[in-house]
């Protein structure tokens, strides 16, 4: 009978083993779980992600001055005043865009401001400094990016705020722009130096502060 013989058929069919079967789910699930992982992370700004060094001391680094600077950068530097470590590149564009600013932080005078040149060809990074203006009381060329990597830096412009214990307190990603200087960065340099200065600064630098 043909519907005697089909069901004999389907009855001897073999069956995967329970192991095989798991063999096959687990780069499926693998798979799966990639996707999600990478849903998520499309979901997340990287100007919000925290830094695992923040409260916790400047890394070992030790960096020659970038080509015409006298002055290079490493962890000693970081000591026994407040201040900003910005990571640039002449190849960055928006390190152009931030420029600017640090500058007028420079005039102010309230904070020291170093530089970590990431990955730039040291005639690019002398020529760009000097085209633009040198914002940084000293400079550290990181040929290779060691350095950057050590302080955990995603990309650039990247900023740090360093307290008197050479301490990582705070760190943006991406460029300086004006709104955030007046209300992330000003405030806390002003509460590590104790004192008001920056706060006057910021009054100063606007159209009729006091000169």
């Amino acid at each position: 009978m043909p519907l005697q013989a089909e069901h004999v058929k389907n009855a001897a069919a073999p069956q995967a083993p329970p192991s095989r079967r798991a063999a096959l789910l687990i780069p499926l699930l693998l798979f799966a779980g990639v996707l999600v992982f990478l849903a998520v992370g499309l979901t997340l700004n990287p100007r919000e992600v925290p830094s695992p060094l923040i409260g916790k001391p400047v890394p070992e680094f030790a960096l020659p001055p970038v080509k015409g600077r006298t002055l290079g950068l490493s962890r000693a530097d970081l000591k026994d005043e407040v201040s900003l470590v910005n990571v640039f590149a002449s190849w960055c564009v928006a390190c152009r865009e931030e420029h600017p600013i640090l500058l007028r932080l420079q005039r102010e005078g309230h904070v020291p401001i170093h530089g970590l040149n990431y990955k730039d060809r040291p005639g690019d990074a002398a020529r760009w400094l000097d085209a633009l203006g040198d914002p940084y009381t000293r400079t550290g060329a990181d040929l290779d990016g060691r350095a950057a990597i050590d302080w955990g830096v995603y990309g650039v412009p990247e900023t740090f705020l360093v307290d008197r214990d050479g301490r990582i307190v705070y760190k943006h990603i991406g460029p300086i722009t004006p709104k955030l200087l007046e209300g992330e960065l000003r405030p806390p340099i002003a509460g590590l130096r104790g004192d008001s200065a920056s706060a006057k600064g910021a009054s100063d630098s606007r159209p009729g502060g006091s000169r």
